[in-house]
């Protein structure tokens, strides 16, 4: 798996992986940091993550940074692909002397694992978006 910077080209292939809009992805890599795992070669091979079979792309992260925090703003794609693309803002944040805040969907338990996996600490509850309630994470590297 090899992460880079997400191109605009990138919009329709990552706004499938997250279930949205292209034009949304396509505002959010202008607006934002965001870095893409993609698949390393172009055969995909035996043990290619299925949900992903289609495309190299393997998931993305977004985030931006506001005062001394680094916050995490989107994050789809495959357990693997998302605890390996959380290690991009905590490099940043580690960099620069900052901690990291992330909200995760309560029920999503992927993106919580891949959360927990990459060195995050469930920090209470956060605020409902669209009525469904959230979970804080956080990560302090300095």
């Amino acid at each position: 798996m090899e992460v880079r910077d997400a191109v605009e080209s990138d919009a329709e292939d990552l706004a499938s992986i997250a279930d949205i809009p292209a034009d949304v992805l396509r505002n959010l890599i202008h607006d934002r940091t965001v870095r893409v795992a993609i698949r390393e070669g172009t055969d995909a091979g035996p043990h290619a993550d299925a949900e992903s079979a289609e495309t190299d792309h393997l998931g993305f992260v977004s985030y931006d940074v506001k005062d001394t925090t680094v916050h995490v703003t989107q994050l789809a794609g495959s357990r693997d692909a998302c605890e390996r693309l959380l290690a991009e803002p905590v490099r940043f944040a580690a960099s620069e002397g900052m901690s990291v805040e992330f909200l995760v969907p309560e029920t999503n338990d992927r993106i919580q694992n891949a959360a927990e996996a990459a060195g995050f600490e469930r920090r209470g509850m956060g605020p409902r978006f669209d009525g469904e309630a959230t979970v804080r994470y956080g990560c302090d590297p300095r």
